[in-house]
């Protein structure tokens, strides 16, 4: 369908990795992904640097359009690139999965208070 917003979709393997290495050694894994893909010389993530190593995440297919979409839906100072914490709050905002655990942690948390 022509002119339709273009959607990424990926599989969420967040909240298997959080139960798999806690939320420490979770942090840790995200930080290394935004090492990846940042610009080594901006220590941010670009849309250069994101379109120059995106393959190295498996979105080898990613359209231009997709990416520039995807640094403005993180980036949260509008500077045009995503800093660490940009990058790992889009991360977790991204996973369906962790925002319903993280609800049940809270439950379960407050509930035993």
């Amino acid at each position: 369908m022509a002119g339709a917003a273009s959607k990424v979709v990926f599989e969420d393997y967040f909240p298997a990795m959080v139960e798999k290495m806690g939320a420490e050694g979770f942090m840790k894994e995200l930080c290394k992904g935004f090492r990846l893909l940042m610009d080594g010389d901006k220590e941010v993530i670009t849309f250069e640097s994101l379109k120059r190593n995106s393959a190295v995440l498996g979105m080898e297919g990613t359209t231009e359009d997709q990416l520039r979409c995807m640094l403005r839906e993180g980036d949260l100072d509008g500077d045009g690139a995503l800093s660490q914490m940009e990058f790992c709050i889009l991360m977790l905002r991204l996973s369906p999965g962790l925002m319903d655990g993280s609800r049940k942690w809270l439950e379960e948390a407050l509930s035993s208070a």
